[in-house]
């Protein structure tokens, strides 16, 4: 149950974070009023998470996986372009979620 509440934390924080660039400074209420809701959803649910997962690992899946989603939601909505070492450090970040997952102790499977 707590990789399913760490996925929904990532997910507000990437509906949180869409909705920060949609708001254009905050100058546009509705998606300044999904900014507040979505960030606190996000870091409640990541509270909830850190009971069952350290917090240096969740942390890092937590940012890791929604760095990941932003650059691509940045990619498809807001037209903005990621060259090569952009998407090279992504990868990278990509690869360490992975390790933690695959090969540390630190985190419970």
């Amino acid at each position: 149950m707590h990789w399913f509440l760490l996925g929904v934390a990532i997910l507000f924080e990437t509906i949180g974070t869409t909705a920060l660039k949609a708001s254009e400074q905050f100058t546009r209420p509705l998606p300044s009023v999904l900014v507040v809701v979505a960030y606190g959803m996000s870091f409640y649910l990541l509270a909830k998470v850190l009971l069952y997962i350290p917090v240096g690992v969740a942390y890092a899946i937590w940012s890791g996986l929604g760095i990941v989603f932003i650059a691509l939601i940045g990619w498809f909505v807001f037209a903005q372009r990621l060259d090569g070492p952009a998407v090279a450090g992504i990868a990278l970040i990509v690869a360490g979620i992975l390790v933690i997952n695959i090969f540390s102790d630190a985190t419970p499977h």
